[in-house]
């Protein structure tokens, strides 16, 4: 790890598994601090009457605990670290005062110098952490830490750039892919992408922990989907990315997968350009071949399988707005994968069956995959439904259908 010129704080890395935390507030500063905070194991109590929907879908994935309602003294007790993220000063300094009595260190994200400790400019290459602070000013601890990570990553340094406030003129949008989830799998250029942004427009799907590497001066806008919840409408996201750019800022929308696979990416470009707004894609790493990857499950295998269809569950194969021949995909032999279908399993593989798909066609569920909460079902067409429910599988999960998904048990045999 790496400290700044200030002597008034200690640089050290905490061990919070099994440990709890308490975040009050549930904002944007805490949508960017909670993913790491995850990653640790700590029990995370997020106390606040509104949250954004990315901090909401955490909570209803069970990642976090959230009490809804305002703070309150005594939330502290029992914690071991402390966050004050309201946009309230009053109630960040009653949350630091109660941390101050009960000896709990605490981060005071509206007046770093005000509380009992300070979260470092963080960022990771290659199995190392890197944390940089200066004496409380984040803007120089971050820059800093872009710098070092940036040239390790690319053995060179980053050219300096201006600030958006002292540019003028047409910015840009970006639409970067952002890989099934793991921050690792995000591409090279997408990286590089994200530390020029003056604006992160961020899906609930994409890679969370890289919204903590941000500079503090990067407005985040939360455009997080969730299934069948609260979602940020596609008209406010466009507008969004248009009227940043056209104030002269470098936005990056970032998506989870490949922009243009089921994203509604081409949508988000064809407004920008109607917009006049100058507009970019890097593609993503794509969920719907990656993810089984990281399962065992190649989508294709010579003799096994060769053709690979890809196909959105959002709505079921009854409803008028289906443009999928579903009769068709049960006449083919190769494989299946089904994104956003858990909701409808039971539907999609009941039409499958009456189109001649056989029963015990095998079939695999991964949840959340690539990321440190991945779950796989192993199945078969028959029984979908059924292991879904029974498993408590939850979006966002993809269904791999066909032979390919039973290759797993022919390694695992070869194996033993």
């Amino acid at each position: 790890m790496l400290t700044g010129m200030s002597d008034a704080h200690y640089l050290v890395g905490l061990e919070l598994r099994g440990r709890r935390v308490v975040v009050v507030g549930a904002g944007s500063v805490a949508q960017r601090r909670l993913p790491r905070l995850i990653r640790t194991g700590a029990r995370i109590d997020v106390i606040a009457p509104e949250a954004t929907p990315a901090v909401e879908g955490m909570a209803g994935a069970g990642e976090i605990r959230w009490h809804r309602r305002p703070y309150a003294e005594g939330d502290l007790r029992d914690a071991w670290y402390a966050i004050a993220c309201t946009n309230d000063p009053s109630v960040n300094e009653a949350v630091s005062a109660e941390a101050e009595h009960r000896r709990v260190f605490c981060v005071r994200a509206d007046a770093g110098t005000q509380g009992s400790a300070v979260t470092p400019a963080t960022g990771e290459f290659e199995g190392l952490m890197i944390g940089v602070l200066a004496g409380g000013h984040p803007l120089r601890s971050a820059a800093v830490r872009d710098g070092i990570v940036e040239a390790l990553r690319e053995g060179r340094a980053p050219a300096d750039r201006p600030p958006a406030a002292e540019r003028s003129g047409m910015g840009k949008v970006v639409l970067v892919g952002g890989g099934p989830g793991d921050p690792e799998l995000i591409t090279v250029a997408g990286r590089r992408l994200l530390a020029s942004a003056d604006v992160v427009v961020a899906d609930r799907l994409a890679p969370r922990e890289l919204l903590d590497e941000l500079s503090p001066r990067v407005e985040v806008v939360d455009a997080a989907k969730i299934p069948y919840g609260r979602a940020a409408a596609q008209e406010f996201i466009n507008a969004t990315l248009i009227d940043r750019a056209k104030a002269g800022k470098t936005v990056v929308r970032l998506k989870g997968g490949d922009p243009y696979l089921f994203g509604r990416g081409y949508e988000e470009v064809l407004a920008c350009a109607q917009a006049g707004v100058p507009v970019s894609v890097v593609p993503g790493v794509t969920s719907a071949f990656a993810v089984p990857a990281l399962a065992d499950v190649p989508v294709t295998h010579r003799g096994v399988a060769h053709e690979v269809v890809v196909v959105s569950g959002h709505v079921g194969p009854d409803d008028p707005a289906s443009l999928v021949d579903w009769d068709a995909l049960a006449a083919l032999r190769g494989t299946i994968v089904l994104l956003m279908g858990v909701e409808r399993a039971g539907q999609f593989a009941d039409v499958l069956l009456a189109g001649g798909r056989a029963d015990d066609t095998p079939a695999a569920v991964i949840q959340e995959g690539s990321t440190s909460r991945q779950r796989i079902v192993r199945t078969t067409l028959g029984s979908l439904a059924d292991d879904i429910a029974r498993a408590g599988i939850r979006p966002p999960a993809i269904i791999v259908i066909g032979p390919v998904a039973g290759l797993y048990a022919q390694r695992a045999q070869d194996v033993g």
